[in-house]
């Protein structure tokens, strides 16, 4: 596996637009473009929300493990299906995790992890919303 990082962090929706006109202006331009893996959150609030304890307790477990199946996941953690599916769902759709369907006996879906660490990071310099 190859060594990635994801970057998460906070910034808010006006950074965000002004970071996306800037580089929509450079390809525009001809500019190169450096690609980055991050995931933004607009307070750090919205990201405990999604970033629960018990998601990266997943992450985690998708990482040692390697299980072959969300149910197998479930085992690993000691937690309800339905829950785990859940938790799964919303870390894909975060890009923090792949779903992989394979056929064997039956339909599996294999939660695969492709990076090696998440480093969150926080700007002491940008301004405090009042």
């Amino acid at each position: 596996m190859r060594v990635r990082n994801i970057r998460i962090g906070i910034k808010s929706v006006e950074e965000s637009l002004n970071e996306f006109r800037d580089y929509w202006k450079k390809i525009e331009n001809g500019e190169k473009v450096e690609k980055k893996e991050a995931l933004y959150f607009e307070s750090i609030s919205a990201l405990r929300s999604v970033l629960t304890t018990k998601r990266i307790e997943l992450l985690k477990a998708i990482a040692k493990y390697k299980p072959k199946s969300i149910y197998e996941l479930s085992k690993i953690v000691n937690r309800d299906l339905k829950n785990v599916n859940e938790d799964v769902k919303i870390l894909s759709e975060l890009g923090l995790l792949e779903l992989k369907k394979s056929k064997t006996d039956k339909e599996r879906i294999k939660p695969i992890i492709e990076y090696d660490r998440i480093m969150i990071e926080i700007d002491l310099d940008e301004k405090i919303a009042q």
